[in-house]
């Protein structure tokens, strides 16, 4: 199966002190092809830099996101990512909003390759055309 990571459970992944609620969500990634949305290869990034990891700790996340594949950016993910957020705007769900910019476009790249997000995060709950783990 072809599976979008968002960020907290690939994040949660790579945890041996994660909270109990990702078990579930970790244990569904062995076996499938995974994906990355740009932005969540830029939060994972991010949050190394705001924790002060060490060169050790940064590399191991690196050589965890290189056997993922990041969705490119292309035409087909700018329109998904577009008219995933008019759809979303037509029916008040909370990703059209910018404050969801980054989420939207995890949704978008799901949405774009027709792979399934897996997600703990309810914001991408009810939203039209997401296929969701």
């Amino acid at each position: 199966m072809r599976l979008v990571v968002d960020t907290g459970v690939f994040s949660a992944s790579l945890s041996r002190r994660r909270p109990m609620v990702y078990d579930r969500l970790v244990a569904r990634l062995a076996g499938n092809q995974l994906f990355l949305a740009s932005p969540t290869v830029a939060e994972l990034r991010y949050g190394a830099l705001v924790a002060q990891w060490a060169k050790p700790r940064r590399d191991r996340l690196e050589a965890a996101m290189a056997v993922t594949t990041v969705v490119p950016v292309t035409d087909s993910l700018l329109s998904a990512v577009a008219e995933l957020r008019f759809a979303c705007r037509r029916i008040g769900h909370p990703l059209a909003s910018s404050a969801h910019s980054s989420d939207l476009w995890i949704a978008g790249s799901a949405v774009s390759i027709r792979a399934t997000l897996i997600t703990g995060d309810q914001v991408f709950s009810d939203t039209p055309g997401l296929s969701l783990a």
